[in-house]
């Protein structure tokens, strides 16, 4: 059954209730939390939840969707010069990517699931990566995945910050600084 299948008014509930109790599990725990957890506290079989759900990934990837979705389109609005508006997109992700302890080692797989949000995220980062390069501000050998895994390494560095903006910016300006077209 494809995401966009109508699904039975139980199977929906099942959805919901899963993806509340995730949202809650996650951010008490972490993104590696027991998936046993998330289905004992949805009042859900664990096999309920990997029908719906068939990987730690896939789960990430649908409570993060709206997430997702809002912070593409909050980008995409911004009237930002290419290289202001490619930093701000990584600040931000890095901030999403710290919401659920341990999340950013899957954001890479998570980016790639399809969820509406994640395809919103992917497409606005391909974007403005292009739009730096088009400007002749980014170096053109620098790929999307490249964005991805610093992303993922800076969000690694600083998940556990009590109050880790200025050292996101400092980490996402070092990087900007290497793959600035000189």
């Amino acid at each position: 059954m494809g995401e966009d299948t109508p699904l039975r008014a139980d199977a929906q509930l099942n959805k919901e209730r899963i993806l509340a109790a995730a949202e809650d599990v996650f951010r008490e725990r972490g993104a590696g939390v027991s998936l046993d957890e998330v289905a004992k506290r949805a009042g859900v079989g664990i096999g309920t939840l990997y029908r719906r759900f068939p990987t730690r990934e896939d789960l990430l990837a649908a409570t993060y969707s709206a997430r997702f979705l809002a912070f593409a389109e909050a980008s995409r609005a911004r009237d930002l010069d290419p290289l202001e508006a490619l930093r701000a997109y990584l600040q931000e992700l890095v901030r999403y990517s710290n919401l659920y302890r341990g999340f950013a080692a899957s954001l890479g797989t998570v980016l790639e699931i399809g969820t509406p949000g994640c395809r919103a995220t992917l497409e606005e980062g391909e974007r403005l990566l292009r739009r730096g390069q088009e400007a002749g501000v980014i170096r053109p050998d620098v790929g999307f995945d490249d964005l991805v895994c610093v992303a993922t390494a800076i969000s690694l560095a600083t998940e556990k910050d009590g109050s880790p903006e200025a050292r996101i910016a400092h980490l996402v300006g070092i990087f900007l600084n290497g793959i600035i077209e000189r």
